[in-house]
Parts: structure tokens; sequence; C-alpha cells
């Protein structure tokens, strides 16, 4: 059990059950995306621990990019998407895989894949090391998956309840 600021959180998934199955993941990307080069574009802030995890597990030639985009307050969504840092290569003909640390309501992603879409990619896929299938009110096509959770706050991993708790090798959920 650990505390940030005013909540208490308990273990829930561990850095080596994290670690497995974001392997898995490379090898399924290495796989589907053989012989291609694609961009990896993490979602700032959250899924930067992932994303560098993930694109060590693949085997294939990658290119990495970052945007920012907000969408959180405290441990509840704001409902509205604000771009923080936008996109800064060519993703014309390209494949493109957006990488995110959690989806729960689906509403970034539902943005980032409009944001990219408007780039003319060749091809788009998603992976997200979390996914609260309870939680999606926009129904998005996601790729690669780490694990389903329900729909609880968790922290560790990349991330965090106002800005603490992304450094924990493991996952938490609030008790």
């Amino acid at each position: 059990m650990i505390s940030i600021k005013d909540k208490v959180f308990v273990p829930y998934i561990t850095a080596n059950s994290i670690h497995h199955r974001v392997a898995e993941l490379g090898a399924e990307i290495s796989k589907d995306f053989k012989g291609d080069c694609p961009v990896l574009i993490g979602v700032l802030n959250g899924s930067f621990i992932f994303l560098s995890d993930l694109a060590k597990s693949i085997s294939i030639p990658i290119e990495v990019s970052f945007v920012k985009v907000s969408s959180y307050l405290g441990t509840s969504s704001t409902g509205a998407v604000k771009n923080l840092l936008g996109l800064d290569i060519e993703l014309q003909n390209r494949s493109v895989i957006i990488v995110e640390d959690i989806i729960d309501t689906g509403l970034s992603m539902k943005h980032l894949l409009e944001m990219v879409q408007i780039e003319n990619p060749k091809r788009i896929a998603v992976a997200t090391l979390l996914l609260k299938p309870d939680a999606l009110s926009h129904p998005i096509q996601v790729n690669y998956i780490g694990f389903e959770i329900p729909n609880k706050f968790v922290v560790g991993y990349g991330m965090d309840f106002d800005g603490l708790g992304r450094n924990l090798p493991e996952l938490y959920q609030l008790k």
C-alpha cells in the first residue's frame, strides 16, 4: 500500500507482469509491421515509460515521436482535450502506431486519431498498456492492449496522481 497526497493506493499489476506483457506486445508489433518502419507516437506524459520499454522490445526499425494532450485534472477527465505539444514528424504514407498509457473514455484517443488521420498515413494502429472497456464513451479500435482493467484510477509505470507516482515500476489502484 502507498499514499500519494491524500489518496491510498494498493498493489495491482506487478512490474514482472508488465514487463512480460510489454515484451509480447513488442513481438506482435514486430511481426505485424515486418518490412516496414513504423513511427511510434507516444502520448506524453503518461506513455513515456511504456513507450520506452515497448520500443526496446520491437525488433524492426522504428522512429519515435511524441505529442502531448491533456484531458485530466486530478483523478477524473475534464471532458475536453487540449493540445499541449503537436506532431513534429512527416506522417504521409507512413505506418503510425499511437502509444498511450491508458485509454478510458477514449476522448483523447479519438482526438489523436483525427489529428493523425489529417496527415494521410498509410496505416494507423493504437497500442495501450491499459484499457478500461467499461469507461469507453468514444468507441475506438485498439490494436494492441496490455491489460483490460476495471474503471478504477491507477498510478505507476508512467501514470500519475497530480504529477506524482509516475516512477513506480508497478501499477497501484486507488483503494
